[in-house]
């Protein structure tokens, strides 16, 4: 099991997402929820594409949230 950073950002008309360690990998929604279920999903499918496709699978990179206090 491998667990890749999601960028989830608002847009006007709800949620898009997209992985930065998979090129090509993104979503968009009206929820956070449903961006939460649909970005884990695609990420999957991206994943078993690569692997039908005798591609590399890229190493997740390491994040984290920082915290700053203005």
């Amino acid at each position: 099991m491998s667990n890749y950073v999601a960028i989830i950002e608002k847009s006007r008309t709800g949620f898009s997402a997209y992985v930065p360690d998979l090129p090509g990998c993104f979503a968009a929604a009206s929820s956070l929820a449903e961006i939460k279920t649909l970005i884990r999903s695609t990420v999957v499918f991206h994943v078993e594409c690569l692997r039908e496709e005798g591609q590399p699978i890229p190493e997740p990179s390491i994040a984290a949230v920082v915290e700053v206090t203005a």
